[in-house]
């Protein structure tokens, strides 16, 4: 259950930041909102996470896959450009969590 809760974190923070995007720098309230409420249940859910997996890799993970979701979002929903160097420093960062998950003695599993 705990890579559940990881997972409920990273999309929420996900949904917080393009939120907080959309608020277009506190302008508008509702994704204001959206953003506060967001993050509320991120840091809620990543501290159920942080019962059972180190806190290091939690945060690895959530950081990793975050960065990777919200360029995604920055991309297909804000039409914002990913170049080479961007798109191989994410690859570098899903490997990275790859790597994490599939061989680190530290996961909590």
């Amino acid at each position: 259950m705990h890579w559940v809760h990881l997972m409920i974190a990273i999309v929420a923070e996900v949904v917080g930041t393009s939120a907080l995007k959309a608020s277009d720098g506190f302008s508008r309230p509702v994704p204001l909102l959206i953003t506060v409420a967001a993050y509320a249940v991120a840091f809620f859910f990543l501290a159920l996470t942080l019962r059972t997996i180190p806190m290091g890799v939690a945060y690895a993970v959530w950081s990793g896959v975050g960065i990777v979701l919200i360029s995604l979002v920055g991309w297909l929903v804000f039409r914002q450009s990913l170049d080479a160097p961007a798109l191989l420093g994410l690859g570098l960062i899903v490997a990275g969590v790859v790597v994490i998950n599939g061989f680190s003695n530290a996961v909590g599993r």
